[in-house]
């Protein structure tokens, strides 16, 4: 059985975006595949009763600045996004339409099109949200858009994103990113130096 990280990310969130550029890497170094499972914070936080960082008395404009400031240490591009948050979830369920593919050609782009949605969001600062912009972003990967934009309609593909969400909540699930290696939980991007040297040492 391969070894694997249960990567969890909303695509509204900032630190799941700069996450998301650093997991393949850390998993490719300590032998694990990385699982990406597209979720939707606002159900998480229904259970939860959180809010979005930024609507927060006093944590919202530091947590702005938190985003870009972070994003400059990664050598990432970072623009806050105008329509923030955003309930992205077309984009999650193409995600999923492609992680479970038959077709292992479009699985393979599971992780291209989730860091094209990402950096379209907050890189580029395209309402990721607008059926045009998830064309645009599938088509410069070479996925056939109307394909695609059939597969969005299809109850299966619906059925698979509230079963995600449903799996993620069940499994202990609060925010984004986490990180799920083996049962152990690591949360937020400023975890997955933790988490390499757990991987690493084999936990303690």
């Amino acid at each position: 059985m391969s070894k694997t990280i249960d990567f969890y990310y909303d695509y509204s969130s900032p630190y799941g975006y700069l996450a998301s550029e650093r997991i393949e890497a850390i998993a490719l170094n300590n032998e694990h595949t990385v699982v990406w499972r597209p979720i939707l914070l606002g159900a998480v936080f229904k259970v939860t009763g959180q809010t979005p960082l930024t609507e927060a008395p006093l944590k919202g404009e530091y947590s702005i600045m938190d985003f870009t400031r972070s994003a400059r240490e990664q050598s990432l591009d970072y623009t806050h996004p105008i329509k923030f948050p955003i309930g992205a979830v077309a984009a999650c369920r193409a995600t999923l339409w492609l992680r479970n593919n038959d077709d292992e050609t479009l699985q393979a782009l599971t992780a291209p099109f989730t860091h094209a949605v990402y950096r379209a969001y907050f890189a580029d600062n395209k309402d990721i949200t607008s059926p045009d912009v998830l064309a645009e972003v599938a088509a410069s990967l070479g996925i056939d858009v109307p394909t695609m934009a059939a597969a969005l309609s299809d109850q299966s593909v619906k059925d698979a994103l509230r079963t995600e969400v449903e799996n993620a909540i069940a499994n202990g699930v609060f925010g984004s990113p986490m990180m799920i290696v083996n049962g152990e939980k690591f949360w937020g991007n400023d975890r997955m130096e933790q988490m390499q040297r757990w991987l690493q040492s084999g936990g303690w």
